[in-house]
C-alpha cells in the first residue's frame, strides 16, 4: 500500500469514528447521559456485569476513573455496585433496569446514525468494509508484531 494510502487510512478512521460519536453524542443528549457513561454502559450491558478493572480495560481509561464514574452513575441509578462471590475485594458493577431500557434506545440510536453514515454505500460495499475493519481490528488486538517480520511469514517461521 502506498503511503498516501496509509496516511490517509489513519486519518479517514480517525475522523469517521470522531464523525460517528460527535453524531452519537447529538442524538442521545435527551438521555442524560454524557459519552463517557454510555460508553461505560454499553459496555457493561454486553458483559452483564463487569469488574471495575475490566471496564477500565475496554475503556482505555485508568481504573480510579472508572471508579468516579460508577460512583455517579450509581448516584444516577443507571448500575449497582455487588461484591464478587469469588472475590468479595473486588466490585462488580451491575447494569439496572434502567440502563437497560437505555440501551435499547441507544441502539436504536445507533442504528439511525449509522443509516446515515452508509447512506449512499451499497450492501456490498457495507459487507466489505466491515470485513475489513473486522480484520484490521484483528490484526491489531495481539502482540506488536517485529518490524522485520511481516505477520504471513511469521507464521510458517520456525
Amino acid at each position: 500500500m502506498e503511503s498516501v494510502a496509509v496516511n490517509n487510512l489513519g486519518l479517514l478512521l480517525h475522523d469517521a469514528a470522531r464523525l460517528l460519536r460527535r453524531r452519537f453524542e447529538a442524538r442521545s443528549k435527551d438521555l442524560g447521559l454524557p459519552s463517557a457513561q454510555w460508553r461505560l454502559l454499553i459496555r457493561l450491558v454486553r458483559e452483564g456485569k463487569a469488574p471495575q478493572v475490566r471496564l477500565a480495560e475496554l475503556l482505555e481509561i485508568e481504573p480510579i476513573s472508572v471508579s468516579r464514574l460508577v460512583d455517579r452513575m450509581v448516584e444516577g441509578g443507571w448500575v449497582t455496585r455487588e461484591k464478587d462471590p469469588l472475590d468479595r475485594r473486588v466490585n462488580l458493577v451491575v447494569p439496572t433496569r434502567k440502563a437497560t431500557r437505555a440501551f435499547e434506545e441507544l441502539r436504536g440510536t445507533a442504528e439511525i446514525v449509522f443509516d446515515e453514515a452508509l447512506a449512499g454505500v451499497s450492501p456490498t460495499d457495507r459487507q466489505v468494509l466491515i470485513a475489513a475493519l473486522s480484520t484490521i481490528v484483528s490484526n491489531l488486538s495481539g502482540p506488536p508484531q517485529s518490524q522485520d517480520c511481516a505477520a504471513p511469514a511469521c507464521e510458517t517461521a520456525p
